[in-house]
């Protein structure tokens, strides 16, 4: 019979003339991924401790085990259950041990036998068997076109499959017995274990072929199309060697004869540019066609260079470069700790967006889906802390400033029609990235305009849009770059001035401000020793007091973030090093400068440096006369007080608005007087309606130059009204917000954390504000709570009592 070996060559062995007489029991050799075949020689490697044992003793005997495929391969040592019930009996021929304990034997397969019953288990299986020979086939001549078929199909397969060698073809070629040439053809073919157990078990001869014919035509089919799939990929290898050839040679003989001209030249070297780049196949086929144009193209025409400005932009950006994200959860937090104190919300943000990543790989995964939204008032840290989401996560960080842009194609480009046209922001950025998925920082999102020359922020919809921006088609490209791996931060003082759709894009994180002790340790933690290095001098030689670093924060600053602060505290430095930098110059030439002792910052050198405090706490001033109530507004800039005036004077019973008040404003104040006026016996019941029939009311809200609009100072109107009219002042420790209603009723307002912080600033303790916003104290931090007292009303009259000095405490209005 034709055997392989294991160098992959035919070798004839001789099998044995006569069957010998099989026992009724026989030890039993599983085999896990092999299926034997009578007529054939079968390599095993046994390495099981029961396979080598019955292996050792076969050999001691009369050479005979049967083999049995397993029908659980994956099954490490299967058992009777696991095995199918037809094997084949054989003949070790050869036995080689291995260094590693096991064993090599070569099988000679005979004939098919059953197994009918397991008798043993151990120490290997053994079990009771019956030969299943074939069944009798008369020599036909459809038997004999089967035979041919086969024939035929194998030794077409055999050409065109490397792993066979071509005498197999030969052999199979001369075997006249059916039952061997489907086991030698079954046996020589890489087929699944179920098809060669199927063959196995088929007792009909013809049944077999045709099964095999079957067999033999899918081998073929799946032969053929693999030759052609490797014949066309052979082809286009073979055209792009031809053609780069042909190339060389064409340059070659140009260069030889002097006609290589400069556009030429150019476009090789752009060509050898772009080869290396991993461009999308769309991209791919647009810049073959511009190399096409630029290597035809004098360069002296006046679209050469658009081309070749065209192509060196395509070659910069990066299509195929992207850095590998951090996500080491610890790694990120000691960053955007080290970096940033509190803003617990954002931290807490990014750390989840790492966890998400961290389970599935994704970068969609970044915000849900959405655009990071960082809004709250000037110097709070937005824009530094884009810095350090990059820093943890290890991306590259640009910053696109987009205030006051009012050209769409500031973002999308100029089309290559125009003179000097150049790719949009965004790709621009994308080019000094260096990077397709660094974090974009897309500071002041608010502040951009429209005109005739298009609308941005529209054009910014497909940027920020996760389901649009994977296709991003910038106009100087003209071809779609993926934006999809890129993380967008955002930052805005104002969310109402961004349009609906753009902001409905958006996961909107508010930054409402600092408290002073939060200010206090931002200063500590950062701006001190940030001043110090920038005023060129060192912490060794100057100290500052958290007196005096509060002196600063309540007496010449007022804002709620820490820009103006900083400030503030560069001008203490540079002072002192005016006042050192003789000493210092001089020596230098001795060594270096060593002070006599540290020089320590206190409140009464922070008064020296920095002169007079600009600012005072003017409730305790402004709210002695009965009228005046301290009011908190939100502004864009974070919360502030309000001080309304309501005053009285003889005439027809007007009501004069004044301090740029805002028509929701007005609507407010008329509201209020509506209230008070039909509440007399409760707000002043020594005065009857007729008062108003004699007397014009004037309510007035100061800073008469900045405009003023909203409805959250409702209640403050009909309070101030209220203690103009019973001649009570106002406690000078409260400040109020909320809207009113013609009934009495107190509604919610937004911006609670914002004014909690304006009224701590100007020295407030008690803040009325309504009950349906007492959940929004959990915004507010705690050692903020503790200092603040918070009254919750639902009704003016509750509002009343809290904020109003008890009755003769302050003499009446005269009516």
């Amino acid at each position: 019979m034709i055997e392989i070996n294991s160098s992959g060559e035919a070798e004839t062995v001789k099998l044995t003339d006569t069957t010998p007489t099989l026992p009724s029991t026989m030890p039993v050799l599983p085999l896990r991924d092999n299926v034997p075949l009578p007529d054939s020689l079968t390599p095993l490697a046994v390495g099981q401790e029961r396979s080598i044992q019955l292996v050792n003793e076969v050999l001691t005997g009369n050479r005979l085990l049967v083999m049995v495929a397993s029908r659980e391969p994956e099954v490490e040592a299967p058992g009777p259950a696991q095995l199918y019930d037809v094997g084949v009996v054989g003949t070790v021929a050869r036995m080689m041990k291995i260094p590693d304990g096991s064993v090599r034997i070569l099988v000679q397969g005979q004939q098919r036998v059953r197994i009918d019953r397991f008798v043993r288990e151990t120490p290997y299986l053994v079990a009771e068997i019956s030969e299943l020979p074939d069944l009798e086939e008369t020599d036909t001549p459809e038997l004999q076109a089967l035979m041919r078929n086969v024939q035929q199909t194998f030794a077409s397969i055999v050409d065109e499959v490397p792993y066979l060698p071509e005498e197999l073809a030969l052999a199979v070629a001369n075997i006249d017995d059916p039952s061997q040439l489907t086991h030698l053809i079954a046996g020589s073919l890489r087929l699944k274990g179920d098809e060669k157990q199927q063959l196995l078990e088929e007792l009909d001869v013809s049944k077999r072929l045709r099964h095999l014919v079957d067999i033999l035509a899918r081998e073929s089919e799946v032969i053929s199309i693999n030759s052609k799939i490797q014949g066309e990929v052979q082809s286009e290898i073979d055209k792009g060697q031809r053609e780069y050839i042909l190339r060389e040679q064409l340059k070659a003989i140009q260069a030889e004869l002097g006609e290589l001209n400069e556009s030429q030249v150019e476009a090789q070297e752009l060509r050898e540019q772009l080869a290396d780049v991993k461009l999308p196949e769309e991209v791919r086929k647009q810049v073959d066609r511009e190399l096409q144009r630029v290597e035809s193209m004098s360069p002296q025409a006046a679209e050469y260079g658009v081309i070749r400005n065209y192509l060196e932009w395509i070659a910069s950006l990066p299509w195929d470069k992207e850095t590998e994200d951090n996500l080491d959860l610890d790694h990120a937090r000691e960053i955007l700790d080290e970096d940033h104190y509190d803003i617990e919300q954002v931290k807490d943000r990014i750390l989840e967006f790492l966890a998400v990543r961290q389970l599935t790989g994704e970068s969609e995964a970044i915000a849900g889906g959405s655009i990071l939204c960082l809004t709250g008032p000037p110097g709070v840290g937005k824009t530094s802390l884009g810095r350090s989401i990059a820093r943890a996560l290890g991306r590259e960080f640009e910053r696109i400033s987009v205030g006051g842009v009012r050209d769409e194609a500031e973002i999308r480009g100029h089309r290559r029609t125009y003179i000097g046209a150049l790719p949009g922001t965004i790709i621009r950025a994308l080019r000094d990235a260096g990077s397709n998925n660094p974090l974009f920082m897309i500071d002041e999102i608010d502040k951009m305009g429209s005109d005739f020359r298009g609308d941005p922020s529209s054009a910014m919809l497909e940027v920020l849009d996760p389901e649009q921006n994977s296709t991003f088609r910038d106009h100087y490209l003209d071809v779609p770059f993926d934006l999809s791996n890129v993380m967008f931060v955002c930052t805005a003082n104002d969310m109402d001035r961004i349009p609906g759709p753009l902001r409905d894009r958006m996961e909107v994180i508010e930054l409402a401000g600092y408290s002073e002790d939060e200010k206090l340790e931002i200063a500590k933690r950062y701006l001190v020793g940030r001043q110090i290095e920038r005023n060129g001098l060192k912490k060794a030689w100057v100290g500052v007091s958290d007196k005096a670093l509060r002196a600063i924060i309540s007496d010449y600053t007022r804002e709620a973030g820490v820009r103006q602060l900083e400030r503030v505290l560069g001008s203490v430095f540079r002072k002192i090093a005016r006042e050192l930098a003789p000493a210092i110059v001089k020596a230098r030439s001795n060594g270096g400068y060593k002070p006599d002792e540290k020089i320590k910052v206190d409140p009464e050198r922070v008064r020296e440096l920095l002169g007079r405090p600009r600012f005072h706490s003017e409730a305790k001033q402004r709210t002695q006369v009965p009228g005046v109530a301290t009011g908190l507004a939100w502004t864009p800039v974070g919360g502030d007080v309000l001080f309304i005036e309501a005053s009285s004077y003889p005439g027809s019973g007007e009501l004069v608005l004044t301090g740029s008040l805002g028509d929701v404003m007005k609507e407010s104040a008329r509201a209020a007087l509506t209230w008070v006026r039909g509440h007399l016996d409760l707000v002043a019941p020594d005065l009857t309606d007729a008062w108003f029939a004699e007397n014009d009311v004037h309510i007035h809200v100061p800073a008469g130059a900045t405009p003023k609009d909203g409805p959250s100072a409702g209640i403050t109107m009909a309070t101030a009204l209220s203690s103009l009219l019973s001649g009570r002042a106002i406690r000078e420790e409260v400040a109020m917000t909320g809207e009113i209603t013609l009934t009495g009723q107190v509604l919610p307002i937004g911006g609670l954390k914002e004014k909690s912080l304006a009224a701590q600033r100007n020295g407030i303790t008690k803040i009325i504000a309504p009950a349906l916003n007492e959940g929004d104290t959990e915004d507010i931090p705690e050692h903020l709570r503790n200092k603040i007292e918070f009254v919750f009303v639902q009704s003016i009259a509750e509002v009343l009592v809290q904020a109003l000095e008890p009755a003769g405490a302050v003499g009446k209005v005269k009516a």
